[in-house]
């Protein structure tokens, strides 16, 4: 018996009801048929592409909700897909769904993210005549982009779970597992980098919300990741009153952090940059590297030119934009 042949037995003998098996013929279904591995399971080939992918790597570099943050411990995209992935399997466990396929998602949930963080994506969606959406644009990743334009070959629960991940619900319950695990991580990891920045002090919570949940950041993932492992795996959710209390949270944040001036000081340079970058490539498209000059060819200017930009990380895309208009010192 192949290794990967003895991990679906064992899968099968832990799953539960409502679990994705990768040996689903309509959920592990790729654009493009393949071999199977003799080692690994789909959804595990799945998550090392997506960790094995440059579009992973450069996560490191792009904001969270800080624009480029000095300080060591400031969350950037890179790590808030790490703690959405922890935060998703703990719940994939507890529910005796597929810890894999919940792991793939998370791991490739924000991809497609631009340069800037939601700064980024406003201006690009309010420049590209394409519109562009952070979900949407992590498909085009793994895709048409990654691999010089071959893309990755994703499982059809993978590339699913990654669409839904915002604000729509998935064709499997992993999929809607990461939906709330990237909630829950944001709201709880952006008050931790809040209060280091001195944004907020922890008594500025509404104490509505962490009467219920939990004043500190352990005790409030904690209460959201139980209410979800006891709601069950047939409707993935949690309690009424747990929920109402994470919404006061979110709520909270958007008006005190998310769109704090001081928070955000920086981000009207930032769409300025990304705008006018996307301005000198529609203008000069030949100055495209060749795989994004490819995708030219297949779809339009406009769409190789949002591809290109929305990939850059915040360092890549300023350096870009001091190289391109910024006068340097004769010498």
């Amino acid at each position: 018996m192949l290794i990967r042949e003895n991990q679906e037995l064992m899968e099968k003998a832990y799953l539960g009801k409502y679990g994705c098996s990768c040996t689903d013929p309509v959920m592990t279904k790729r654009k493009h048929n393949e071999t199977s591995c003799p080692y690994r399971t789909e959804f595990q080939r799945d998550r090392d592409r997506i960790l094995h992918s440059n579009a992973f790597r450069r996560l490191k570099r792009k904001t969270q909700v800080f624009l480029s943050p000095t300080g060591d411990h400031y969350r950037t995209r890179l790590t808030h897909t790490l703690e959405v992935s922890q935060i998703a399997r703990i719940i994939s466990r507890g529910l005796m769904l597929n810890e894999d396929l919940t792991e793939a998602i998370a791991l490739g949930h924000d991809l497609g993210h631009s340069p800037f963080g939601h700064s980024g994506e406003s201006a690009l969606n309010r420049i590209c005549p394409h519109g562009y959406r952070h979900y949407e644009q992590s498909v085009r990743v793994v895709d048409y982009i990654e691999k010089d334009g071959k893309g990755l070959n994703l499982t059809e629960a993978v590339r699913n779970g990654i669409l839904c991940h915002t604000n729509k619900i998935a064709e499997t319950r992993e999929g809607n597992v990461v939906r709330l695990a990237d909630r829950i991580a944001y709201i709880n990891h952006d008050i931790e980098d809040a209060v280091r920045a001195d944004i907020l002090k922890p008594e500025d919570l509404p104490a509505e919300a962490t009467d219920v949940l939990g004043f500190t950041k352990s005790q409030r993932i904690t209460t959201l990741v139980a209410s979800i492992i006891e709601n069950g795996a047939e409707t993935i959710g949690m309690d009424k009153k747990i929920e109402k209390a994470q919404n006061i949270l979110h709520e909270f944040m958007f008006q005190n952090v998310y769109y704090n001036p001081i928070a955000k000081s920086e981000e009207e340079k930032a769409k300025n940059l990304l705008i006018k970058l996307y301005k000198y490539y529609i203008r000069n498209i030949d100055k495209l590297p060749e795989n994004y000059l490819a995708i030219a060819r297949k779809y339009d200017e406009y769409r190789a030119v949002c591809d290109y930009i929305s990939g850059m990380s915040d360092g890549y895309a300023t350096d870009l934009y001091k190289e391109l208009f910024v006068p340097k010192e004769w010498k």
